[in-house]
Formats: C-alpha cells, sequence, structure tokens
C-alpha cells in the first residue's frame, strides 16, 4: 500500500489509475493526513450479487396499514 500526497496525485492521476487497475491499493494523503483509498475496481466487495425476491412470501404488512388514524389527520389539517 503507497501513500501519495493529493498534489502528486492530482498529476499522477493516469498513472495512480493504472497501478490501481493493476492491484495496487493506494493512499491518497492531505498534509500527511490520509483523505481516500484508489483501489482496483471490484475490490470494495467480495459479496455475492443481490438475488432479487429473497424475502417473497416473508414478509407481511397488517391488515390497518393503509389506515391513518383521525388524529393523526386531524393533526396535519391543522384541526
Amino acid at each position: 500500500m503507497n501513500q501519495v500526497n493529493l498534489f502528486n496525485a492530482k498529476a499522477q492521476l493516469s498513472n495512480l489509475v493504472h497501478r490501481a487497475a493493476a492491484g495496487e491499493e493506494i493512499i491518497i494523503a492531505k498534509n500527511g493526513i490520509p483523505q481516500a483509498r484508489l483501489v482496483p475496481l471490484g475490490s470494495e466487495t467480495n459479496l455475492p450479487p443481490r438475488s432479487p425476491g429473497r424475502l417473497k412470501g416473508k414478509i407481511q404488512e397488517s391488515a390497518d396499514f393503509n389506515q391513518t388514524p383521525d388524529e393523526i389527520i386531524t393533526a396535519f389539517e391543522g384541526g
């Protein structure tokens, strides 16, 4: 893992992106304090892709889900 000053990172951005794409992790620092990390695309997570519908049939809403109590309607209407 390399640390690069922000000023130098601006001047070397193309080279830094090339190095990151090759697998290198680069820390970009401002005044010696790490501010950002440049990593290869896809390395931010090793989670499997999302699968739509995994919770189908496992979540139910209550029978009165779409009913708003009168006191709340009155509060919104300023009555």
